[in-house]
């Protein structure tokens, strides 16, 4: 349908909730999209680190193809087996405990919440400034940036902010408080990456007070940072955590994976979904499971870093790079909105802006260093 088209079904029958870019894609594979042209992009956005494994992933096709044919949808009235089956695989490589199964970061992150309010009842949840934890009511209550909840307010109560400092954290902490939760980076405000003594001034206080310390793992999960897990780096083992984005290789799922104190907190009746760990989603999620947590990959994936960070930091407009394995933040002293336009319609190359002065790249993890020296190539030519 030509763009044109697509504008108008936009403006007559979709809520305006969406600044989108002038391109319709409709095709691709691996680190490339296709518009409606037939022009080739290079994605470094992943659909903001959703597609860690490419865009149609042979095997995760392949999942979807045999599932669909097969069996999609049976609530969770009944037992099904992908879904448990990917239970035990988080499980398995985390935090040993259990797992509750959702749609979505949000919805994940509001079954941690809940976890946590039941575990201690009344108590306070501790989140730090800059924080993104979602758009819901709970998830969105718990991101502390006027701009998202003031339209939307009164909130959910019992959220108390914090600097990311650690002796406010600390303080900050007491036996009132149920949870801290953190991302280890917080990827929508600019890819800022939580220092070490930050999370172990978390992880002490809730030793000391008895808190659940729970990560935000959505955006840095799934082998993003380097290795399956981003907390794997930080000498910080959390109590939960929760996955999205790329667990399903495209697909929408979110996990609430949990400790084995926290495994048994929620009860048939407390929590549940319609759609959460369908047989379709949870195939996928399997099959990107197992890309993701390739240990030949995830070494990859911290070279690879090295090299995209490297090659940023050679940019003129480039003032500050930061990043972990193919999570990768750049402040620039040009109008980010507008390089993150010019490099879409210009460049066919596909970042975004987290702020006014801020490119955050996150490539599919199946990236060639070919293509890394590409999208440098053609940032290059925006200066």
């Amino acid at each position: 349908m030509p763009l044109a088209e697509l504008h108008a079904l936009e403006r007559d029958y979709a809520i305006p909730n969406y600044a989108r870019n002038p391109v319709e894609f409709v095709r691709a594979a691996g680190c490339l999209l296709w518009d409606d042209e037939g022009n080739e992009y290079l994605d470094f956005l992943a659909g903001i680190s959703v597609l860690n494994v490419g865009h149609c992933h042979p095997r995760v096709v392949e999942a979807v193809r045999e599932q669909v044919g097969r069996l999609t949808h049976t609530t969770n009235l009944y037992y099904t087996e992908p879904g448990l089956r990917l239970s035990k695989r988080l499980a398995d490589s985390s935090l040993g405990g259990k797992v509750f199964l959702s749609n979505s970061g949000a919805e994940a992150n509001e079954a941690a919440l809940k976890l946590v309010r039941k575990a201690r009842p009344g108590g306070n949840i501790v989140v730090l400034q800059d924080a993104f934890h979602g758009r819901t009511y709970g998830a969105l209550s718990a991101t502390p940036q006027e701009s998202k909840q003031a339209p939307f307010a009164p909130l959910v109560p019992g959220f108390l902010v914090v600097p990311k400092d650690p002796d406010a954290l600390a303080k900050a902490v007491d036996t009132d408080t149920a949870a801290v939760l953190v991302e280890p980076i917080q990827g929508e405000t600019g890819i800022n990456i939580l220092s070490d003594e930050l999370l172990h001034a978390a992880r002490e206080a809730c030793d000391r007070t008895g808190a659940a310390l729970v990560f935000d793992e959505i955006q840095t999960g799934m082998g993003r940072t380097g290795t399956l897990w981003a907390y794997e780096q930080t000498g910080v083992v959390p109590d939960a955590l929760t996955s999205a984005k790329s667990l399903g290789g495209g697909l929408p799922i979110g996990a609430l994976i949990t400790a084995p104190k926290l495994g048994d907190v929620l009860a048939p009746g407390d929590h549940g979904s319609t759609f959460a760990g369908g047989p379709l989603v949870c195939a996928a999620a399997l099959a990107a499971f197992e890309i993701c947590s390739d240990g030949a990959l995830l070494e990859r994936v911290r070279s690879l870093g090295q090299r995209l960070m490297a090659g940023l930091a050679e940019l003129p407009f480039v003032e500050t790079v930061r990043g972990r394995g193919l999570m990768v933040g750049v402040d620039v002293s040009l109008d980010a909105l507008e390089l993150a336009r010019r490099a879409l319609l210009e460049q066919r190359l596909i970042v975004n802006a987290t702020g006014p002065a801020t490119i955050r790249l996150e490539p599919p993890l199946v990236v060639t260093e070919a293509q890394i020296d590409e999208a440098l190539r053609r940032l290059r030519s925006l200066a």
